[in-house]
């Protein structure tokens, strides 16, 4: 008996050992691997593998939101080519990309001085030869018609530019191995896919005539010159009214209407200061602007706010001519805004923006009353005039 005990431990402690030297095998194994795995990453992470897998990876998504941007380019231009045969051109293609192609360089800006009349000259240039080329190939359109094909040309060119920067700075980083500049790029284009479906949607706006969220400001003097009064051309593509507000004479500006397009207020306000100053002797007692303008992320669409200052999103030649008009005749300039986002200045204008229009006339009436009934007051609705008259 005590033998076969013996000899069962003997076994026993046979297959324990088995069972150690098993399990030292499987550990060396383990650990050899490991250490395998580790030298492999990091001679990988030495020869920047991780950098050239990060651009891969940022590149293909990059890739897939360019491909909705070139798409938005091109049916941006297939709507313009089709609005234009519409107007009786026969072949709008290199009408079209010679407009969105059109480019405007910039001034010199280390001398300042007559910045703004070299900038003037620039913007005429390019307005008076995009709405030239149209004249050329579609000379039997309206004035309505031409205007919306402006606009179109620009929204087409927006579009495209957005498109051939994205592709320029994808090829650009891949070319260079540049993986920060990848990653800035692909965090960048939610943004601009945001604000290209803004552009692509308005475009089919303007198509249709409809009046868009910037155009609150020309809503305002509409309303407050009335459906009966008709406009005077003051500058090209603007036109002012007179009405009668508190008992005050009012001149209300804004671009003409039903057109696409924003006019010269800049130009309008310093030209009828002249003339009623200058010419006629008379005492402006307040210049009022009223415009769009940006909301910030969680204010309301359609609140208003008042503040000094002129009220237009002008890179400069239109502004400077309000602030220099009211300064040199000493008159308080007034700003009324109507906030809302990008994509609702350029949609079609919502409610909440319409609703707006009666508080602002209530604040213009508010600070008429300011000032001595003998005096005028100029106010300038500010933004574009599509489908407003």
């Amino acid at each position: 008996m005590i033998s076969f005990i013996n000899v069962l431990k003997k076994v026993f402690s046979k297959r324990v050992e088995s069972v150690i030297d098993l399990s030292s095998t499987i550990t060396d194994w383990i650990n050899a691997i490991s250490q395998l795995a580790f030298l492999i990453v990091f001679l990988l992470l030495f020869l920047g593998f991780n950098q050239r897998f990060q651009i891969y990876i940022s590149s293909r998504n990059i890739k897939l939101k360019l491909n909705i941007l070139e798409k938005m380019a091109l049916d941006s231009q297939n709507k313009t080519i089709n609005f234009l045969k519409g107007l009786g051109l026969e072949k709008p293609e290199p009408v079209v990309e010679r407009g969105i192609n059109y480019f405007v360089i910039d001034p010199v800006n280390v001398e300042p001085t007559d910045i703004i009349k070299r900038m003037d000259i620039l913007f005429k240039t390019r307005e008076d030869r995009i709405e030239g080329l149209l004249e050329q190939v579609v000379p039997k359109a309206s004035k309505v018609e031409k205007s919306i094909a402006v606009t179109a040309l620009e929204i087409a060119s927006a579009l495209t530019l957005v498109f051939k920067y994205v592709r320029h700075y994808l090829i650009t980083g891949q070319k260079t191995n540049n993986w920060i500049l990848i990653m800035q790029l692909e965090m960048i284009l939610p943004m601009l896919i945001k604000q290209a479906e803004a552009y692509s949607k308005a475009l089919d706006v303007f198509l249709e005539g409809k009046p868009v969220g910037d155009g609150a400001g020309p809503l305002t003097v509409f309303k407050l010159a009335g459906p009966n009064a008709q406009p005077v051309e003051i500058v090209k593509d603007t036109v002012y009214f007179e009405t009668i507000i508190e008992n005050r004479k009012a001149y209300l500006i804004k671009a003409s209407g039903p057109e696409s397009n924003v006019g010269h207020p800049g130009f309008a306000v310093e030209s009828l200061l002249n003339k009623l100053v200058n010419e006629e002797g008379k005492k402006v007692g307040m210049i009022i602007t009223v415009d769009a303008a940006l909301k910030l992320e969680g204010e309301p669409t359609g609140e208003v706010t008042e503040g000094a200052g002129a009220a237009i999103g002008d890179v400069g030649p239109e502004k400077i001519r309000i602030e220099r008009a009211a300064a040199n005749y000493g008159i308080p300039l007034h700003a009324i805004i109507v906030k809302m986002s990008m994509e609702e200045a350029i949609l079609t204008m919502k409610k909440e923006i319409v609703d707006a229009i009666d508080k602002v006339t209530e604040r213009i009436k508010e600070l008429v009353k300011n000032i001595p009934e003998d005096s005028i007051i100029i106010i300038a609705g500010i933004g574009n005039s599509c489908g407003i008259r």
